[in-house]
């Protein structure tokens, strides 16, 4: 009986040596898996090819900037200051006039989507400026079905009249207060400069949560997975070695997001590089813990891809302030976002981009990021230990 105990305990101490962490193996599995990657066309199309696609599409398809907006100014007034008032539309460059002298002919193109607004000066514009009344001096009719451009048009046309009648008004003392706004950090409110940051947050959620999801899928799939799971390497081995060479990837798309973003695009970097590799470094581990919990979780690459999808990308577009603002959702979805790391990663990038080195604003997104990084691998490690034993 005591010689049975001295065996089981001496294969246990057996099994503890083959499963005590190795550099040298940790080397070789990275080595394994860096070639299995560079030998993946799919990988390289992820890794370099993606983020170029959406860095285009982002800074071309996608605008947040009410420029040229389609806007009709109809004429039914004969007099002169009604046409001095339709030359002072047309002078401004935001809005791309269309003159008419009938609502009709205005009317229709609304309805199809032609324009998206139409300025009225009414048949007695005149008698109105000249009396002074207290209804409004022109009509503005706007397509609510796009709300903030409707908002805009109207905003902007108020504002042109508005300037057009001060400057009648000779009379009118000059104002001792003139007031000149500054706009920090994008001075020329280019929505642009605030879209590239965030989606090269996206472009680093893609690579390393879809990535290593349908990565690690696929190995399941084919059972390899399984033959690595049953060598001497430790299970710190295997994460490790599966993780390094995707973590590379995704800090070489970063460098090259960031020199597309600088050299081609415009958007300035005031801050360093050192700062923006922390960052991306520190990002890289929740996403690729996450992409590590779920392929461990689905076995399969449609799975993990759904997974990856609605779990990964979707709360990073959404719920991150990259197009739409956190203060503005709801209570509760504000509490859920506290639980994205792509919330964190996006204010840092447009904070390192736009601002420069604000370590007051670096150190607690760190922070999150880590923690919450750390948490996806804890958990990713004991499923992984499950399926091993």
């Amino acid at each position: 009986m005591s010689g049975e105990n001295s065996s089981r305990r001496a294969d246990r101490a057996s099994a503890e040596n083959v499963r005590r962490f190795d550099p040298q193996r940790l080397w070789a599995l990275v080595i394994k898996e860096s070639l299995q990657a560079l030998r993946d066309p799919s990988t390289l199309l992820i890794a370099f090819v993606l983020p170029v696609v959406l860095l285009l599409l982002f800074a071309y398809a996608v605008s947040l900037d009410a420029k040229d907006v389609r806007t009709g100014v109809v004429i039914e007034s004969p007099g002169a200051s009604a046409q001095e008032l339709a030359a002072a539309f047309s002078a401004t460059r935001f809005l791309d006039v269309h003159v008419a002298h009938d609502r009709r002919e205005v009317a229709d193109k609304l309805v199809s989507g032609a324009l998206r607004g139409y300025v009225v000066i009414p048949q007695d514009f005149e008698q109105r400026l000249a009396q002074h009344a207290s209804e409004p001096l022109v009509q503005i009719i706007t397509d609510g079905s796009y709300p903030n451009t409707a908002s805009y048009v109207e905003n902007y046309a108020s504002g042109v009249v508005q300037t057009w009648r001060d400057g009648l008004d000779v009379t009118t003392p000059a104002q001792p207060i003139v007031l000149e706004p500054r706009y920090w950090y994008n001075p020329e409110l280019e929505s642009r400069r605030s879209l590239i940051p965030g989606a090269i947050a996206i472009i680093m959620t893609i690579i390393g949560t879809m990535l290593t999801a349908l990565v690690v899928a696929r190995e399941w799939e084919r059972g390899t997975m399984e033959a690595v799971l049953s060598t001497p390497a430790s299970v710190v081995e295997i994460l490790i070695g599966k993780l390094l060479p995707y973590f590379v990837l995704g800090m070489l798309s970063t460098l090259s997001a960031a020199a597309l973003a600088v050299f081609v695009f415009g958007v300035p970097m005031r801050g360093s590089v050192a700062a923006l590799l922390l960052l991306s470094a520190v990002f890289m581990v929740p996403a690729l813990g996450q992409g590590l919990l779920i392929s461990s979780l689905a076995r399969n690459q449609f799975l993990a891809a759904q997974i990856a999808l609605f779990s990964g990308f979707l709360p990073a577009f959404m719920l991150s302030d990259f197009l739409y603002e956190i203060e503005a959702m709801p209570a509760p979805i504000r509490a859920i976002t506290w639980a994205v790391p792509a919330r964190y990663f996006v204010v840092s990038l447009k904070t390192v981009f736009l601002a420069g080195d604000i370590w007051a604003v670096f150190l607690p997104n760190l922070a999150a990021m880590a923690a919450i990084g750390t948490l996806f691998f804890i958990i990713a490690k004991r499923a992984t230990r499950k399926n091993l034993e």
